[in-house]
């Protein structure tokens, strides 16, 4: 090996150690790998396998079928339970998308799976506006709970909890192998929550407002890493005609967008770390400059989207064991509306610099411009050594 061919291979080592950290996706031969901060997963054919949140693995599998193909090839027999329902020849899946803060896995029965890399894990089920089935394969160690058709509830050997919740047309049982089956119809959503901290009644309420759509939106609000600054935001929609966008998210100030189609309020679940909000104790909330009431009880929350008075919020009580606050913002009526969370009196301004990929999920752009950042430093270096090494020769 000459000198030229070492250096260049010494300085492309380099390049490969300066890409930036974060989510990452690999190929297995198999399948694709799916790694984010909080969540991870990998495609297997037909399948999203080990789901894992925070270093626990709490689903096996997740397998999605178009009610229609299950039918024809025998999977399932019409009229027959839900609970009958335990193993499907589920639908391709494939990895589409993924951003800094979730990845998108497409089946081919029209179904969408969106794993949201936030603290709770959050997967997001949609039909595709077909019916789909869904089965979930548990490990044998895990208990299984039917709350309700539209709630169950998944607990891990090590205590994490997990809750499916059905929000609009559709139904979740336990099946008869202790696994979970559901069916999800037209706009209908299957949704995926963890609990690595354990769930309390907090998290049953919020899980109904979901359930009966009266949440449109879950937005968490992260620091990007442990020392630095910046903020990234990540935006889970339960209702299908609602838009949230974050347009600004800095320490002490958080801004976002909401819009509806449909004029009727809704509540917007926002958690945000102790580094967006340091204190919830002088939170101020506002709804298009005008400042929200302090809401005492859940249902005086659901009274200010039933009613459309006044826009109201509810700040959870933190525990010790969380480093985020959940604010529940009702927001009186719409069509769009714009919503900040201030920890000072007077809301004051700061700036942003935020990118969006149409669907709600924020991340911070780079201000370097294209082809300045260290890997063009680097190849440019690895153009003037080459270059001077052939002149010397």
């Amino acid at each position: 090996m000459n000198v030229l061919t070492s250096t260049l291979l010494a300085l492309l080592l380099i390049v490969s150690g300066t890409v930036p950290a974060g989510a990452a996706t690999a190929s297995t031969g198999q399948g694709e790998v799916y790694a984010g901060t909080h969540v991870e997963f990998e495609t297997s054919g037909d399948a999203i396998v080990d789901y894992t949140v925070n270093g626990e693995t709490v689903l096996q599998s997740i397998t999605v079928q178009s009610r229609s193909t299950a039918e024809r090839r025998g999977d399932v027999r019409a009229g027959i339970g839900l609970s009958a329902v335990t193993q499907l020849s589920g639908a391709a899946v494939s990895l589409d998308s993924r951003t800094e803060v979730s990845a998108t896995v497409t089946a081919e029965s029209g179904a969408s799976m969106r794993a949201h890399d936030n603290s709770r894990g959050i997967l997001v089920v949609r039909s595709g506006g077909e019916s789909q089935y869904v089965t979930v394969n548990v490990s044998s160690s895990t208990q299984t709970d039917r709350e309700s058709d539209k709630r169950v509830v998944v607990t891990t050997e090590d205590g994490t909890t997990g809750t499916f919740v059905v929000v609009g047309d559709g139904e979740v049982t336990v099946n008869d192998r202790g696994n979970v089956s559901a069916s999800v119809e037209g706009d209908g959503a299957l949704v995926f929550r963890s609990y690595p901290d354990g769930r309390d009644d907090d998290d049953r309420r919020e899980e109904q407002l979901i359930s009966e759509g009266k949440a449109a939106a879950e937005v968490h609000v992260m620091q990007k890493s442990e020392e630095g600054s910046e903020f990234v935001a990540d935006v889970v929609r339960y209702s299908e005609d609602t838009t949230v966008e974050v347009t600004q998210k800095t320490a002490g100030t958080v801004t976002m967008t909401a819009e509806r189609s449909q004029s009727r309020g809704k509540i917007v679940i926002t958690s945000v770390s102790e580094r967006a909000i340091g204190s919830v104790e002088d939170l101020r909330v506002t709804v298009d400059g005008e400042a929200a009431v302090e809401a005492s009880s859940y249902s005086e929350l659901e009274s200010a989207i039933d009613n459309g008075d006044a826009s109201k919020f509810l700040v959870r009580q933190q525990s010790s064991a969380r480093a985020s606050t959940d604010v529940l913002v009702a927001v009186d009526h719409f069509s769009q509306r714009e919503i900040t969370l201030s920890e000072d009196s007077d809301g004051s301004d700061g700036s942003d610099s935020t990118g969006s990929d149409g669907d709600g999920d924020n991340r911070t752009t780079d201000a370097q411009g294209p082809g300045f950042g260290p890997i063009g430093v680097l190849f440019a270096l690895v153009a003037t050594v080459a270059l001077t090494l052939a002149r010397r020769r």
